[in-house]
């Protein structure tokens, strides 16, 4: 799966997280999230997967871009 700027974003807000909170709990630093996000630069492979694997943790599902774009849900919190 490929991490859009948009969705990075769209994902941190639904969880209601900084760029330095994403930054620490995926172990890269903030100026790569706000380039990113900025469409400065794409993201390596590795990291990607690191933010991918954060915001996965933090409870969102990220909707590849088939059809009309990319996407992000919140996971149902287990009862």
């Amino acid at each position: 799966m490929n991490l859009h700027p948009e969705q990075c974003r769209a994902a941190r807000g639904m969880l209601n997280w900084t760029q330095q909170e994403l930054a620490s709990l995926a172990g890269v630093s903030r100026s790569t999230i706000k380039d990113f996000e900025c469409h400065r630069h794409a993201l390596h492979r590795a990291t990607e997967t690191l933010l991918i694997e954060a915001l996965t943790r933090g409870g969102v599902i990220l909707l590849a871009a088939e059809g009309e774009g990319p996407g992000v849900r919140m996971r149902q919190p287990a009862c």
